[in-house]
Parts: C-alpha cells; sequence; structure tokens
C-alpha cells in the first residue's frame, strides 16, 4: 500500500509546527549544497579557463610581456608584474578555490530560489510582490557592478604596478590577483544594491523621499569615502569610477521614491 506524499502543514495564516519548519530548513539547504557541489565539479575540469577569463584584463594591463615580438611593442622603463604561483600544493589549493567561487557564483539561481522557496510561505501577498521586484531588480544591479569592476580594475592594476621602483621585480602571485579581483567584484556589486534597498524601505514605509533627500550631502560624502576604501588604489579617476554611478543611482532612488510617496498621499488624500 503506497504511503500518503507528505505536505507542509501550515495554517492560513502560512505558520507551521516548528519540526516541520527544521525538516524543511533541512530540505533547502541540502539541495542548495547539492547544488553547489554539481557545479563546483564541473566547473574543476574547466578551472584553467576560468582563471584566464577572470584575469585577462588584469594581465593585459599590466603583465611582462612573454615574447620578443611583444617585448619590442612596449615601452622603454614600463613597469610590469610577473605572474606567479609558490609551492607544490598552490595549484591544486588554487584550482579547488576557483572552483569552488564558480559554483557558488554559477549555482546561486539554485540557492537564491531554495531561499526564497524557504522565505517565501511566511509572507503576505503585498510583501511577496515587494520581494519578487527586489530580487528582479538586484540581480541585474549586481552584475552590472561586478562588470564595472571587471572593467575598472585594469586602470587600478596600472597604477598600483606603476608604483614598483625602477630595476625592481615585481612578483605577483596568482592566488592574490585572484583574491583582488573577487574582492573588487563582491564590493563593486554589493554597492550597486545600495539604492535598490532605499527603495524597498521606502515601499515599506520606513523610510520616506523627503528624508532620504534631506540627507544627500551625508549620503554623497558617505559614498566618497566608502568608495576611496574600497578602492585598492591611490588614483581618484578609479575612486570616482565607483562613486559616480553610486551616486546617480542614489538620486534616482530619491527621485523614485519622492514620486511614490506624493502618489501614496494622492490616494490617501480624502475626496
Amino acid at each position: 500500500m503506497s504511503q500518503p506524499v507528505r505536505t507542509r502543514k501550515q495554517d492560513p495564516g502560512g505558520r507551521m509546527p516548528l519540526g516541520e519548519h527544521v525538516r524543511e530548513l533541512r530540505n533547502r539547504l541540502a539541495k542548495a549544497v547539492l547544488a553547489v557541489l554539481v557545479v563546483t565539479v564541473a566547473a574543476a575540469f574547466s578551472y584553467k579557463r576560468i582563471i584566464n577569463i577572470v584575469t585577462r584584463p588584469v594581465l593585459a594591463s599590466v603583465g611582462c610581456p612573454t615574447s620578443f615580438a611583444d617585448l619590442a611593442r612596449q615601452p622603454a622603463h614600463t613597469t610590469c608584474a610577473h605572474i606567479t604561483i609558490n609551492g607544490l600544493l598552490a595549484p591544486f589549493t588554487l584550482a579547488l578555490k576557483v572552483s569552488l567561487v564558480a559554483g557558488v557564483v554559477l549555482a546561486s539561481p539554485v540557492w537564491l530560489y531554495q531561499l526564497w522557496a524557504f522565505v517565501a510561505p511566511g509572507l503576505h501577498e503585498r510583501e511577496r510582490r515587494y520581494a519578487y521586484a527586489f530580487v528582479g531588480t538586484g540581480v541585474p544591479l549586481f552584475l552590472a557592478g561586478a562588470f564595472f569592476a571587471y572593467e575598472v580594475l585594469p586602470r587600478t592594476a596600472r597604477v598600483l604596478i606603476g608604483l614598483t621602483p625602477h630595476g625592481v621585480n615585481n612578483l605577483l602571485p596568482l592566488d592574490d590577483l585572484l583574491d583582488l579581483v573577487t574582492r573588487m567584484v563582491v564590493v563593486f556589486g554589493l554597492a550597486f544594491e545600495m539604492p535598490l534597498l532605499l527603495v524597498m524601505l521606502n515601499l515599506t514605509g520606513v523610510l520616506s523621499g523627503r528624508r532620504m533627500l534631506g540627507r544627500w550631502r551625508a549620503v554623497v560624502v558617505g559614498i566618497t569615502v566608502f568608495s576611496a576604501v574600497a578602492t585598492p588604489s591611490t588614483d581618484p579617476l578609479t575612486m570616482l569610477a565607483l562613486a559616480a554611478p553610486i551616486w546617480a543611482l542614489y538620486f534616482a532612488a530619491v527621485a523614485f521614491s519622492l514620486a511614490g510617496d506624493r502618489r501614496k498621499a494622492l490616494r490617501e488624500r480624502p475626496a
């Protein structure tokens, strides 16, 4: 005799017993971890190609020539970096790190869905609508910030390598370079999410557009300081390259919030 299929027991308010809640969390985590592991194993077979894609812009900017033809085209007294990797186990560790990072990134649709599927039943209809908008807008914004970092990194690398004294060989470990690229991509991606967070706070009634506009000077200074700390180079152009898009996104969020507050006031005005 077949066993009945177990379903999530919950009341009309979206609540469920603690035991079912823990089992649901365990199942969602297992599916998310399994997805990351599968993609990590698949990425391990192409980790060299992944490294080439991630580091190509920086290496093209600061890497020393590897052929006589490239050396002849290089201007005199140009500082460059020799990419190195040290130790017998270093290549294996590097392959493991790159594969795992690729697994987390490429499997993000799966584990984000599992996270959403776990949280969504406890949300009201209006909160679900906001969450859908947040996810649908947040992913493109994060990717835009990551791509922006990918484009800014070569200029940053040139400035940093250019500080090397003449006559000194700059040995750049490959794992350090990958850590720098990953950190910059994550920082830029998260920074581009800040205006979206402000819009969500406005939609939920926590923060008004007028209050956001009143703090614009402090926010602009805060974004500038954050950009100066987040970018590893001392080049002001690199700092502005990060700060300017966030400024624009912030004022776009303020304009959106002011318009939303105006519409809400018109709806609540007595006829």
